[in-house]
């Protein structure tokens, strides 16, 4: 069981057929994006984000690649989310600027982040609201929505009815038999759409190797609890600006200790107000305060929820590891990173546990407590789906390239067979049709880097070049020429920054700069550009023998 590389582009669509597209989520643990068209007709589930990894220095965020619907957006007939977390929902409103108009279906408090998303983009959506047990039918395609458990309230998964077939996906989920809210996944709903058939199951992969069953969310009370009965100072726990279920546990906490909560971080106090509205969130009176005023009271009365908890440059957890926060962590304060690490962050986080360690707190994180629970199913919980909707063709979906093929050896273990699952990456086009999945080609897709307010602009060049100043520095040249004689009448100086290197360390290479210029340029043919490169080559060798490094070159010859 392998990927299928190496892919044409796709055939024409055939009438009649399903057309299945991922543009982010397959390879990678973000931007989660799949299209089915049939028809004409196109849907859209979940259109999230990827966040940057260190190789990719100066990205804010990283989007699906929306070149695909460019010329077909007046064909899509909704955007479906299956819950409310950023990379299922944060490229929303990028997906929006090119058509504001596209319907957009999804759970209460999915709805609610998402409408508090887009204001800030000064975009205001058509929405339906949806629930468990809902059906509805959206021209060429039926949809039914199932309640499913995940480490966010009201997540929902949709089963597409079309007439090519049926697809269940069940966008982020586990199966915790004791969730905080009552809400487990209906698996008597699962067993019942098995029982009508599943001709294509989309299915999350991201535990997939582990083994087992998740532990309950339930669990991290009394961890909790533990902490905050032996804190001396004041507690900080950080967490995603979307997990109701772990605020809940840490206000609850705090309630049983006597402390105050503060919310800090701008998402954070968003989406709490919000899930506090809708009763997603039970907050004491009296408990929550502004930080402010939690700075007045004594260390031992105070706790901060905040975020920042995957290491982000500008998120207040960071900033308090600086010292650049108004609120000050110190000797006997109490830090818990209360989430996973997702796949790339595991540097930067280390950077802040010990940048907060510095500081005098205790850190408290998943290595060294039970502070966090996954919000997927292991290994267990996705063969007891496997059996449960003995579904005809499986897609992993979610995960990076292990967690993918882990998933679809789960569904091979349990009858399906090896040449029903579909192991693609972001790009590839399936079609279904009476039952059989086909990988049939794929589309062009590229990486979207969102950088401030420039969006797709930045290329895996300007990457390249980004690493390069960051890890080797640069280095420039400068003459000036004189164009009727070619002779150098200026210069070359260069200059370096980056190499702990003198400027003076050139001195040797001055003079063969200089002869190299004055040969090229003794034709009278040779023009600006051309001399830059006879300079960069010179310098770049001297550069790469004598001192070891590869640095940026900047070469700029003046022709006088």
């Amino acid at each position: 069981m392998s990927f299928v590389h190496d892919l044409p582009q796709p055939p024409a669509l055939k009438p009649g057929t399903l057309r299945l597209v991922p543009l982010g989520g397959l390879g990678e643990v973000g931007r989660n994006m799949h299209t089915l068209e049939i028809d004409g007709r196109i849907l859209i589930i979940d259109c999230g984000v990827l966040f940057p990894e260190d190789h990719q220095p100066g990205v804010d965020l990283i989007l699906p690649d929306l070149d695909y619907l460019e010329d077909r957006l007046d064909d899509i007939e909704a955007i479906v989310l299956t819950h409310g977390h950023e990379d299922h929902i944060g490229a929303v409103p990028y997906l929006l600027r090119m058509r504001p108009d596209i319907p957009i279906l999804g759970s209460q408090l999915t709805l609610a982040f998402i409408e508090a998303k887009l204001k800030e983009h000064r975009i205001t959506p058509v929405t339906l609201a949806v629930k468990e047990g809902q059906v509805e039918q959206l021209g060429k395609f039926g949809l039914e929505f199932v309640a499913v458990n995940h480490s966010i309230p009201d997540a929902l998964a949709v089963m597409v009815r079309t007439d090519a077939g049926t697809v269940l996906n069940t966008g982020d989920f586990k199966m915790d038999q004791l969730p905080l809210d009552g809400r487990i996944t209906d698996l008597r709903a699962f067993a019942r759409l098995g029982e009508e058939g599943v001709d294509l199951f989309m299915v999350d992969s991201t535990n997939a190797e582990v083994p087992g069953f998740t532990t309950a969310e339930v669990e991290i009370g009394p961890v909790l609890d533990r902490q905050f009965a032996e804190a001396t100072g004041r507690i900080v726990v950080a967490s995603f600006a979307s997990h109701v279920h772990r605020v809940q546990q840490v206000i609850d906490a705090a309630e049983a200790h006597g402390r105050k909560v503060a919310f800090v971080g701008r998402s954070m106090v968003r989406n709490m107000n919000i899930a506090a509205e809708m009763g997603f969130l039970r907050v004491p009176d009296g408990i929550l305060v502004d930080p402010k005023q939690a700075d007045q009271m004594p260390r031992t009365h105070v706790v901060y929820m905040s975020t920042g908890s995957q290491g982000e440059p500008m998120a207040a957890l960071s900033r308090m590891a600086s010292g650049d926060h108004k609120v000050e962590v110190g000797e006997g304060d109490l830090v818990i990173l209360a989430s996973s690490l997702i796949p790339g962050n595991e540097n930067a986080v280390f950077r802040v546990i010990n940048g907060l360690m510095r500081l005098g707190a205790t850190v408290v994180h998943q290595g060294s407590a039970r502070v966090h629970v996954s919000g997927h199913a292991s290994a267990g919980e996705l063969i007891y789906c496997y059996n449960i909707l003995r579904p005809k063709n499986v897609m992993p979906i979610h995960g990076e390239v292990r967690h993918l093929l882990a998933n679809g050896a789960l569904a091979v273990k349990t009858g399906v067979p090896e040449e029903n699952v579909v192991l693609v990456e972001n790009g590839a086009v399936i079609d279904l049709k009476d039952g059989v999945a086909q990988v049939v080609g794929a589309v062009d897709f590229s990486n979207v880097y969102v950088d401030g307010s420039s969006v797709g602009e930045i290329t895996e060049t300007e990457l390249k070049d980004r690493r390069i100043l960051s890890e080797e520095g640069f280095v420039s040249v400068f003459a000036v020429v004189d164009s009727s004689s070619g002779r150098v009448v200026s210069g070359p100086e260069v200059h370096a920054r980056g190499l702990a290197e003198d400027d003076a360390v050139f001195a040797a290479i001055l003079p063969n700069i200089k002869d190299a210029i004055e040969e090229a340029a003794s034709g009278g043919k040779a023009d600006s550009h051309q001399l830059q490169q006879v300079a960069r080559r010179v310098l770049g060798r001297y550069v790469g023998t004598k001192l070891r490094r590869r640095p940026m070159i900047i070469p700029v010859v003046v022709q006088a």
